[in-house]
């Protein structure tokens, strides 16, 4: 008999679990939802997340809230949202340092693998090659040519470690066989301040953000890291035409949450985020972002970042970059 009166208390216990889960999914959201952007207020990361919010406040019927932690590459927002309530109301604007290159921190108080799980594809973009005018270079080939002349002699900012800047530049000094030598910034912004200073020479920036300075010629483009031209800049030819063949860079952003949320919830909001980015209304905003939307299901975000994270994983160790 006890034995009886122990299996029936267990399954009344999974049950009564089980009914918990199926209210709580049911029902959500019941409060606001928090966005947590990896990178300062500005940048391509932040106005994502804001038109993010903007369109999900109006279909939850909730308000959906930003709040910027940049720092440690992304991994200060990463940390934040892995060990958050498992809830669905604390979601991080991914980016790749999150996503797929993060194989070059040994110090992570988290496992960005296991503890995050992205919910849906945002968009995905391209980065310009630009150099400071000051620079003897017209095009790729002449840039490489350059740096092999000069090696480690040419200084190339970024975002942080692990940052799409970064990878960008990583991955083109494995392909091209140069050497240059990073310089980390805390956003791309204090960057491209000091491109255009000419305190340092590389940035392989967002096209979006590097457009206007290259229109008034600041900075000069050198060549796209996609396969495609960009439209933003039509007469800069991708980077790959230049002879490097098995150069693509292409940053993606998607929206992510803690692996334990409840996989109901994250196709909710797949569902629910899908359904705006591609919406016509929003077709200029992204163009004038740089951004391409993709939007779609959890499984093809997962899968995206399966991908990403072999190649970019591949990238660090060749590179052998190390981040403690």
């Amino acid at each position: 008999m006890s034995k009886l009166i122990t299996v029936t208390a267990l399954l009344l216990t999974e049950v009564g679990i089980a009914a918990s889960a199926h209210a709580q999914i049911t029902t959500y959201p019941a409060k606001p939802i928090r966005i947590i952007c990896p990178a300062a207020p500005g940048g391509i990361s932040d106005l994502l997340s804001r038109i993010t919010a903007q369109r999900l406040t109006p279909i939850y019927n909730q308000q959906v809230i930003v709040e910027n932690r940049p720092g440690s590459g992304g991994h200060l927002a990463g940390d934040l949202v892995a060990k958050a309530p498992p809830d669905g109301y604390t979601l991080l604007q991914a980016t790749i340092a999150q996503n797929a290159a993060y194989a070059m921190y040994s110090g992570l108080t988290y496992d960005p693998g296991r503890d995050l799980q992205p919910m849906v594809l945002l968009g995905e973009s391209q980065g310009a090659l630009v150099v400071h005018p000051s620079l003897p270079v017209r095009n790729v080939k002449d840039f490489i040519a350059l740096a092999k002349a000069r090696p480690s002699e040419l200084n190339y900012g970024s975002a942080g470690a692990g940052t799409a800047i970064h990878m960008a530049a990583e991955l083109f000094k494995w392909v091209a066989n140069v050497n240059l030598t990073h310089i980390a910034y805390k956003g791309s912004a204090p960057a491209m301040i000091d491109l255009i200073g000419g305190n340092i020479q590389v940035m392989f920036e967002n096209v979006a953000t590097a457009t206007p300075f290259v229109k008034s010629g600041k900075v000069r483009a050198l060549g796209v890291t996609g396969r495609s031209r960009a439209p933003n800049l039509p007469d800069i030819a991708p980077i790959a035409e230049s002879g490097l063949l098995d150069y693509e860079a292409v940053p993606y952003y998607t929206l992510s949450t803690s692996s334990k949320v409840p996989a109901e919830i994250v196709r909710k909001i797949a569902a629910d985020t899908d359904t705006f980015v591609k919406a016509p209304d929003l077709q200029k905003r992204w163009s004038e972002l740089g951004i391409t939307p993709l939007g779609g299901t959890a499984e093809a975000a997962v899968k995206r970042n399966a991908v990403e994270t072999a190649k970019w994983s591949r990238v660090i160790k060749a590179a052998g970059i190390r981040v403690d």
